[in-house]
């Protein structure tokens, strides 16, 4: 926030005669001593005029937003969202029609949460119109205003809010927003399977997402994105697993904890419309788990390893982990699997074609059968046992 390029910004809004703030994610993790990225900017300009005044100081644009006030601004390769003070003139709960304005109180009556509503200045100047300092200290998550008037210009704010809850709440979710939430819960229908599955996955990713998920299963919210039953306590066991055993958890690992089968995958891939990166990681995560268990000897912990790689196997491992409940035996699966290096395979596709398979398909069914012979065989065979191996195959 105090970096040369971020100035260059204020600078150049400043000139043009606009005023400036840090507001959002910038100000709250600052004041939290938490890492700052994203740097979200406010000001008094309209966006013609923030873009005419970065262009004057030779500053990078893009109208990422325009018509909702946003344009990026780029230093050096560093992006900087700048937005001008709004207002919404109508909404209908998945996107506004805004208004410019230069009142700050105004472009904080439409925020989100208080938390999102404190602004700064250059020199750190903090600026709190709705009370977010107390409310961040606390760890109360709380709507600006009416919380049934700002769910209703957004029904993603439900999201948000327990996603909101998982990162920063500290005391229980304010039961007024709570019961806002419920009944509001199904405009989350009308909402876009890209924007649920966002916030969704953030959701996830929380030190510990299980109380906000159990508030939004008291209120039947967890049930409008995902279908039931799902399994919040094996999510439970594996969030203590990970964290006792330094096992990294990513929201799609904690996603396939939630989920009974390979076939709740991929419906839930299809519905949250997935990545293929993700849909194949949960899906795959769901389907072979249970082949990760505390009885594989080191040479077959070692040819799971090869075929799903370190990433997957510790993914399946949480899974199978979590359903048996903390059998002591796999201390010695992790340590394995953490010892473990990946052989290399040490034949390829020119060789194959020297030894006489004809250029094409055929090149990588030989080579996927030599792999298959030298896994089989625990990675022993080696270059020359390979080449044996291809003569007889092309024979």
């Amino acid at each position: 926030m105090t970096a040369r390029e971020t100035a260059s910004v204020f600078e150049a809004l400043r000139t043009a005669g606009g005023e400036a703030r840090f507001v959002g994610g910038a100000v709250r993790n600052a004041l939290l001593g938490q890492r700052v990225t994203d740097i979200d900017i406010a000001t008094t300009l309209s966006p013609a005029s923030a873009m005419s005044a970065l262009k004057t100081a030779s500053i990078d644009t893009v109208p990422t937003g325009i018509e909702h006030g946003t344009i990026t601004a780029i230093v050096k390769g560093h992006p900087f969202e700048v937005t001008s003070l709004r207002r919404d003139v109508s909404t209908d709960g998945r996107r506004a029609i805004v208004t410019f304005t230069n009142d700050w109180a105004e472009d904080a009556a439409r925020r989100d949460f208080t938390m999102n509503a404190i602004y700064a200045d250059e020199t750190g100047c903090l600026f709190d119109p709705t009370g977010g300092i107390a409310d961040l200290r606390a760890g109360v998550v709380s709507f600006v205003g009416d919380p049934d008037a700002r769910i209703q210009e957004d029904y993603l704010r439900i999201l948000r809010f327990f996603r909101f809850q998982a990162w920063y709440g500290k005391a229980a979710p304010d039961e007024t927003a709570l019961e806002a939430s419920a009944r509001n819960k199904a405009g989350l229908k009308r909402l876009s399977s890209e924007r649920v599955q966002k916030e969704l996955l953030r959701l996830l990713e929380a030190e510990d997402p299980e109380p906000a998920l159990k508030a939004m299963q008291r209120f039947d919210i967890l049930e409008e994105i995902l279908p039931a039953p799902l399994n919040l306590e094996r999510l439970s066991r594996i969030i203590a697993i990970a964290k006792q055993s330094n096992i990294p958890r990513c929201a799609v690992v904690s996603l396939a904890a939630l989920l009974p089968s390979e076939e709740a995958a991929n419906t839930v891939a299809s519905n949250l419309k997935l990545s293929n990166a993700h849909r194949a990681q949960l899906v795959g995560i769901l389907s072979d788990y249970r082949k990760v268990t505390p009885m594989l000897s080191s040479q077959d912990v070692g040819k799971l390893l090869y075929r799903c790689g370190k990433k997957m196997f510790s993914e399946m491992m949480l899974l199978s982990w979590a359903d048996a409940q903390g059998e002591p035996a796999w201390n010695a699966v992790l340590a394995r699997a953490n010892d473990w290096i990946p052989p290399v395979f040490p034949i390829n596709g020119r060789e194959v074609m020297d030894g006489g398979v004809e250029e094409g398909p055929g090149v990588g069914r030989v080579l996927s059968d030599l792999e298959r012979w030298w896994v089989e065989n625990e990675f022993m065979p080696n270059h020359e046992a390979l080449l044996a191996k291809l003569k007889k195959l092309v024979g």
